[in-house]
């Protein structure tokens, strides 16, 4: 993983303790986001708790984490909030609330506010240009695209995240996050298109040691590891016939 001449910035997704704290010893990784869905996945009640917890192992590099109240008023405090907790964490707000209306009035104010944001969920270019202009007057902030939900549905992601890298360039102070990835190949996409940044859970991030392997040995390993499998499940096929005459 460490021979990766990446211009992509690699962070890491997820809210498991243990395994944050070991891919912050890899000086790849630059930065960590967070979300209530993960952090409900990795068993989490105290939300301030365990956010406070994580950034006094992680002072130093970007860290996102999501409000999650629905109307705005509740949104703007928290946010609020959980900006005070730390100089390097971004609040994740969402482009719309539940009901569809649109987060960027919200975004503006607290941009304006000097709140370091990560506006998260968009899958649409005039989300982009929504979401790039509300933040243009505001500190550091990223755009969270999620490339691999559109994939999901069918759709190339390359195209739309290329055009979304083009109207984030215009803006010194956004940088634009492929999120949602799908596997290994999409950080080289999101390298190739100029994406500042790719968010991964750890699982892909694991599969980065793979980049540029040679495909005969990585099928005769496969081979191998369908023999070994069969072999320790003590699967058999009695014989029942004569064999070859």
């Amino acid at each position: 993983m460490h021979h990766l001449q990446l211009k992509v910035k690699l962070f890491a997704d997820g809210a498991d303790k243990t395994s944050m704290m070991k891919l912050y010893q890899d000086p790849l990784i630059q930065g960590f986001t967070t979300n209530p869905t993960l952090m409900r996945k990795a068993g989490i009640t105290d939300y301030e708790a365990f956010s406070r917890d994580i950034l006094k192992s992680i002072p130093d590099r970007p860290i996102s984490f999501e409000v999650f109240a629905d109307e705005f008023d509740e949104m703007r405090h928290q946010a609020q909030r959980i900006a005070s907790w730390g100089s390097n964490v971004y609040v994740k707000i969402p482009i719309t609330n539940t009901r569809g209306a649109s987060s960027l009035d919200l975004v503006r104010r607290l941009a304006h506010e000097g709140v370091q944001l990560n506006v998260t969920a968009l899958m649409t270019q005039e989300q982009v240009r929504g979401a790039a202009d509300a933040l243009r007057s505001g500190p550091s902030s990223y755009i969270s695209v999620f490339a691999g939900r559109i994939a999901d549905t069918g759709r190339d992601p390359v195209p739309v995240m290329a055009e979304a890298v083009a109207i984030v360039h215009e803006f010194s102070n956004i940088e634009l996050i492929w999120a949602s990835p799908r596997e290994v190949l999409n950080v080289f996409q999101a390298d190739r298109i100029g994406c500042h940044v790719i968010t991964a859970t750890p699982d892909i991030l694991a599969k980065l040691s793979l980049a540029g392997k040679d495909l005969s040995e990585f099928s005769l390993e496969t081979v191998k590891m369908f023999h070994e499998d069969a072999a320790n499940a003590g699967f058999s096929l009695p014989v029942s016939v004569p064999a070859f005459q």
